[in-house]
């Protein structure tokens, strides 16, 4: 007997066009976002990176500022699930201000568009960050505090503020991610950058002595 194929599902496969819709102009728009900023970011340049219409724009996200705040809380809720869990292990401070760097790089590595966005947000205030962002943030911040506050508690780190040392991880980071064109930066590994932020980051925790 011979089999009868099966009927393709036009409902699924429409499903399956409007998600990888979705995911393109998720992508092209935290390109544009980290190049040009939210005022300078366009939607028709977005719509023709992703290879779609820009009505697509407004149907999966309502308006730019949607889209912007989409990608923020994608990149913040991810970073703050794993700075959170870097935090809550039981492993010595400085083990955990190694983790919460790599876990910074881990994020920043799978979202380029990261460092920019988040340094320009630092920049305008905060402007465009909505309350789920803002607590994510807060909790990024906080977890570095508690790592902080048990290095001091222990005897181990200065008194710094959380804000200055998560900038100074960040911005190494972003410059990586940025380097395109500068000699010889190809031979930089991704490991190695990491080791050289967290050796400046322990070095202005503990001091030039420990």
């Amino acid at each position: 007997m011979v089999k009868k194929k099966k009927a393709a599902n036009p409902r699924r496969s429409q499903v399956e066009r409007s998600a990888t819709s979705r995911q393109r102009l998720l992508s092209a728009a935290a390109a544009e976002f980290a190049a040009r900023g939210f005022a300078g970011a366009n939607v028709d340049r977005i719509a023709r990176a992703a290879r779609v219409n820009k009505a697509m724009i407004y149907y999966h996200f309502k308006s730019k500022a949607a889209l912007y705040r989409e990608i923020l809380r994608d990149m913040f809720e991810a970073v703050a699930v794993r700075v959170s869990a870097a935090a809550q292990d039981p492993a010595a401070p400085a083990e955990k201000v190694r983790a919460f760097v790599d876990a910074i790089a881990t994020e920043a590595e799978a979202r380029p568009h990261f460092p920019p966005i988040w340094f320009r947000e630092i920049a305008e205030g905060g402007a465009h960050l909505d309350e789920t962002t803002v607590a994510s943030i807060t909790g990024i911040i906080g977890a570095l505090g508690r790592i902080l506050h048990e290095g001091r508690a222990a005897g181990r780190f200065q008194a710094v503020n959380p804000l200055l040392v998560h900038a100074g991880i960040v911005g190494p980071l972003r410059r990586r991610l940025e380097r395109g064109g500068v000699p010889g930066a190809s031979m930089v590994s991704r490991d190695q950058v990491v080791a050289h932020v967290q050796r400046v980051a322990l070095l202005a925790l503990e001091g030039p002595t420990a």
